[in-house]
């Protein structure tokens, strides 16, 4: 559905996106990541025609973004981080106009704002003038705009920003809906909100691509990666377990008077038999010991290098 081949942008001399390359197939939902000027927002504006890229090709539903982009915008449905709204209109105003503007009109449209409307939690809203709105009922408006045409694609960069964590709930669930009849690109900052959202991933570090996969291949992978969690009565010095062939620890918290250490090891059965005779033979005071998966963040900052 989206397919992105060597995409390049270039701001003067610097490269915002550099050789990007990706695929989403039709009904995916992708969490799209990375760390501030990665080249989210950059690639994101490009698939929705909002710029122009320096080379590389891009085509969505079969169409090329570049040469055919008014047949890719009749395909997409755009939210872009900070929606451009008119402030002076009402909320079912604005919709009205934005749906003529799209091609929508007669009782298609009053359907289609209904549906929206209901959707998006603005029936409440929807005679108050949109310059009097919260920043998370704005988000709900531009939300409401890109599904109103009921496009195959939706492109959303930073959906549930300034919506509170009720509200939060709700979009990652209407997203979850809606990838049943929509393929979804979804920019996000919320790693847990990709977890729970996305059934595929893209992590994108100084403009090019660092992972894309589906969240299942990650999860697969990251659990051949030996990973322990030991937590001790008290305070412990980690150091101790360092002598352990093949055991590294990757952080240490104390909270509550107990230590834990999360470790790393390549053989985790041989670690956890280790530590355990161990801990016997010189009375630490181990509480647990337990097998733990890297999460989605501890994979972003292991390929992003940030933390």
């Amino acid at each position: 559905m989206i397919h992105v081949d060597q995409l390049t942008k270039y701001y003067g001399d610097y490269p915002a996106i550099n050789g990007v390359s990706f695929d989403v197939e039709r009904g995916q939902i992708v969490g799209f990541l990375g760390h501030n000027g990665a080249g989210k927002s950059t690639t994101m504006r490009i698939l929705a025609g909002y710029l122009t890229a320096t080379s590389g090709t891009a085509t969505i539903a079969g169409h090329d973004v570049f040469w055919d982009s008014i047949a890719v915008r009749q395909k997409i449905g755009y939210m872009p981080e900070s929606c451009p709204l008119y402030l002076e209109m009402r909320v079912g105003e604005y919709l009205h106009f934005r749906a003529g503007i799209k091609g929508i009109y007669g009782r298609t449209r009053t359907s289609r704002i209904d549906y929206v409307l209901e959707r998006c939690w603005l029936k409440d809203v929807n005679r108050q003038l949109i310059g009097t709105l919260s920043k998370g009922y704005r988000q709900r408006v531009g939300l409401a705009d890109s599904l109103l045409a009921n496009p195959p694609v939706l492109i959303l960069d930073e959906p549930t920003a300034g919506l509170d964590p009720t509200q939060i709930r709700s979009t990652r669930t209407l997203i979850r809906e809606l990838g049943a009849e929509h393929t979804i690109l979804l920019s996000t900052h919320i790693l847990s909100e990709v977890e729970m959202a996305c059934d595929h991933v893209i992590i994108v570090h100084d403009g090019k691509v660092a992972k894309a996969c589906s969240l299942r291949g990650l999860q697969d992978e990251t659990s051949r990666q030996g990973c322990l969690v030991a937590v001790f009565d008290g305070f412990f010095e980690g150091e101790t377990l360092r002598a352990i062939d093949g055991v590294a620890i990757r952080s240490g918290d104390n909270f509550d008077g107990t230590t834990t250490l999360r470790l790393e090891t390549a053989d985790p059965v041989a670690a956890t038999r280790e530590i355990y005779r161990r801990a016997v033979h010189h009375d630490w005071p181990l509480r647990e010991l337990r097998p733990d998966r890297p999460t989605l963040e501890d994979v972003f900052v292991q390929l992003t290098g940030r933390t």
